[in-house]
């Protein structure tokens, strides 16, 4: 009764998704994130929907979501190679609201996604760090923007041109 551990396991157990993420984060909530067929995914959410009623905050499918978004939730893209032209990185209000800028900024330009941080250590918020040439990360920039400000959730954007190898390396 109540516990977000039963809800993790009841997805897992209910359809063949991946976990992506589950653990509490600020303030005082559980973040489950998972990934597989969108019709083991909706079954994985309505399973989770029953079991936490009252208690879930937000369920949100995100269909066609690009494959590059995943291995940056997992904080499993690591920075090789050459420095890029320029660094995007961009705040949300949301978890949810983070990983749709993201996906919409990665199919608007050719770029790099280095990473995407939900919630954990940042007051429920997110963000996504984004790389490559300045002109596809401004062309990103303009669409992942758009899309916070009709969502009402983003909080900042920050274009760094020459990042230098240490702060890119602080960052990712």
């Amino acid at each position: 009764d109540g516990d977000p551990q039963q809800f993790f396991e009841l997805d897992l157990k209910s359809a063949e998704v991946k976990t992506l993420l589950g653990r509490t984060v600020c303030p005082g909530k559980y973040l489950i994130l998972v990934c597989g067929e969108l019709s083991h995914v909706e079954a994985a959410v309505e399973s989770a929907k029953e079991t936490a009623q009252y208690g879930l905050v937000n369920a949100t499918i995100i269909p066609r979501i690009d494959q590059r978004i995943f291995p940056a939730i997992s904080g499993t893209t690591p920075f090789e190679g050459n420095l890029p032209d320029g660094v995007l990185i961009v705040e949300t209000f949301s978890v949810i609201s983070c990983i749709k800028a993201a996906d919409v900024a990665i199919k608007a330009a050719e770029i790099d996604i280095l990473r995407i941080h939900v919630a954990m250590a940042v007051g429920g918020k997110g963000f996504f760090i984004l790389a490559g040439d300045i002109e596809a990360l401004k062309s990103a920039q303009e669409q992942a923007l758009e899309f916070l400000k009709q969502e009402g959730t983003l909080v900042g954007a920050s274009l760094i041109t020459q990042p230098g190898r240490d702060i890119l390396g602080s960052i990712v």
